[in-house]
């Protein structure tokens, strides 16, 4: 009898591995393109075109620069980013036909006491463009809605928010936008979790009347994964290749800038990954992360921005840079 029993228990354990032996284990179908594109932003070297401590025509420089094609005038690109004057930070407006050099139109927001910084920028889904940015004073997040372009060059905002502080009574800012229409705004942006470190959130502006907001944890515990035990701050999202990907950035060290590193996360798996950047010179610091896929030469390209902070700069390469590769 005993016999018997083991006999059928072996014969059970021996089906059960041809079992596993056989089945195959798909891994996830973005991984490959995630791959991709993860080598293609790490390596800066051998980029099609960069640039490092960018400044527009006027020597402005270009912090934490996003990017965007203007809808409205062919080849042509638009940016929006901080320029510290004096302790008084502007949000700026400025645009590119070579994603390179810049020329700039105009300021669209800050003033002494009134720091704005940290833009984003969006063309509106239904006509016009979507500014957001953080604003002082109350460390918060403000949009403004322009109905067309020569509204945007001229400053004239047709609708404008506040965003009140809901998840941290310390701030909220540095924002991305998902979306955007004149009538719903979708955002992410960090909040300062207990006034301690920056964590992950994602909002919504209705009608430019209402916003409600809630915290991101799996983006965040993509990152924490990896050991980042200081802030989880600025982000992107971007679709490639049939794929919605971020670009993220984390503080491996509280307090220590030469410590932040980008990471590309992926929204079907929820995973991230920190990237190998390669520079010319070796810088290892980078920032405030954004990317955009765009045309340019007649070719499909990605182009990337992200500060390099002096405390891992090497060389010539700190301040801001902007790169761009075809697809």
């Amino acid at each position: 009898m005993r016999t018997s029993k083991l006999g059928s228990l072996l014969l059970a354990v021996a089906l059960i591995s041809a079992v596993f032996a056989t089945q195959v284990f798909a891994a996830p179908p973005s991984d490959p393109i995630r791959a991709e594109l993860k080598g293609k932003i790490a390596n800066v070297t051998g980029a099609v075109a960069k640039k490092f401590n960018a400044k527009d025509n006027l020597g402005n420089n270009m912090d934490t620069a996003k990017i965007i094609a203007n809808p409205y005038v062919s080849g042509q690109f638009l940016a929006v980013y901080h320029t510290y004057t004096t302790g008084v930070a502007k949000l700026n407006l400025a645009k590119s036909t070579d994603l390179l050099n810049w020329t700039f139109i105009r300021a669209l927001a800050g003033s002494s006491g009134n720091n704005a910084t940290q833009g984003a920028i969006k063309a509106a889904s239904d006509g016009g463009f979507v500014v957001a940015w953080e604003q002082e004073p109350n460390n918060h997040l403000k949009v403004a809605y322009y109905s067309s372009w020569s509204n945007l060059q001229n400053g004239i905002a047709s609708k404008t928010y506040n965003c009140p502080r809901q998840l941290s009574s310390y701030a909220e800012g540095t924002p991305n936008i998902y979306s955007a229409s004149s009538t719903s705004v979708d955002i992410g942006f960090h909040y300062f979790k207990n006034g301690d470190v920056d964590r992950q959130a994602r909002g919504t502006l209705t009608n430019f009347n209402s916003w409600s907001s809630s915290t991101q944890p799996n983006m965040d515990n993509a990152l924490l994964y990896w050991g980042v035990l200081g802030n989880i701050g600025d982000r992107d999202s971007m679709a490639y290749k049939g794929y919605t990907f971020g670009l993220m950035e984390g503080q491996f060290t509280k307090n220590d800038f030469g410590s932040f590193r980008p990471f590309i996360y992926d929204y079907a798996t929820g995973n991230a990954e920190p990237l190998a950047m390669t520079t010319p010179a070796g810088s290892t610091a980078f920032g405030n992360p954004s990317f955009t896929t765009v045309t340019i030469n007649g070719q499909a390209a990605v182009v990337v921005s992200m500060i390099i902070f002096s405390e891992g700069a090497q060389g010539s390469e700190g301040g801001q840079l902007i790169y761009y590769f075809y697809q």
